[in-house]
């Protein structure tokens, strides 16, 4: 595994146990994605990709093999060690945008740096920058509800980056929109990717947004081809 890569994996297989058979659901990934560099993984639905979004995550851990976020081997930190690794050097996208319903915009986006350790002010000041650069500074008072779709997918994008994370990892990021909207927020996560220089893989079942990126492997029988 390279040590300059944000995020890599080596030998990476998951295994399943379901009614007393035995799934391999990755087989041996092997993976290095440096900085500022973005990946488009593909494949199949039900085919891992998932999977192998948590364990580069550190959300979930391997049957066999190692990840390196940063320099450091997740199997070789204690929980607490793997979760302020994530704050730090990790953000993740997903399909549907998981922001809290009962906080505002700039509520939700403010929350991993109060994790951090940030006061609220500091925090809520670094979050509405990224909020407008995510065009939404005319809704950080707006709670999830009060947002079309592709807006709160852009929250999450801001939430996501809010940290300045070597490696955004995104799972189906514009599963949930439609074409049009799909195509704007796209268009968000590349500016972002090249203005802040931080990695970026996606999962995405959307092949023309795909091409679009620096390099696209497809997840096959549990192996990227």
């Amino acid at each position: 595994m390279s040590e300059s890569a944000s995020i890599a994996c080596a030998n990476l297989c998951k295994s399943f146990s379901e009614g007393g058979l035995n799934v391999d659901v990755l087989k041996g990934i092997d993976l290095s994605v440096e900085k500022g560099s973005c990946l488009a993984i593909t494949g199949s639905s039900g085919c891992g990709k998932s999977t192998l979004l948590h364990l580069l995550g550190g959300l979930d851990d391997p049957t066999e093999g190692k990840v390196m976020v940063a320099g450091q081997i997740m199997s070789a930190l204690s929980e607490q060690e793997k979760g302020d690794l994530r704050n730090s050097s990790l953000g993740f996208i997903y399909q549907f945008h998981h922001l809290l319903p009962e906080f505002t915009a700039i509520e939700n986006v403010s929350m991993p740096l109060l994790i951090r350790g940030l006061k609220v002010e500091e925090a809520e000041q670094q979050a509405a920058e990224i909020l407008e650069r995510v065009g939404l500074s005319d809704r950080l008072q707006h709670k999830p509800g009060e947002l079309s779709g592709g807006e709160r997918q852009r929250a999450a994008i801001a939430r996501a980056l809010v940290t300045r994370p070597k490696c955004i990892l995104a799972d189906e990021p514009t599963g949930n929109l439609d074409e049009q909207t799909a195509e704007k927020v796209f268009d968000v996560m590349m500016e972002l990717n090249r203005e802040y220089d931080v990695s970026l893989i996606m999962v995405t079942h959307n092949l023309e947004l795909a091409k679009r990126m620096d390099s696209v492997r497809e997840l096959h029988e549990g192996r990227l081809q």
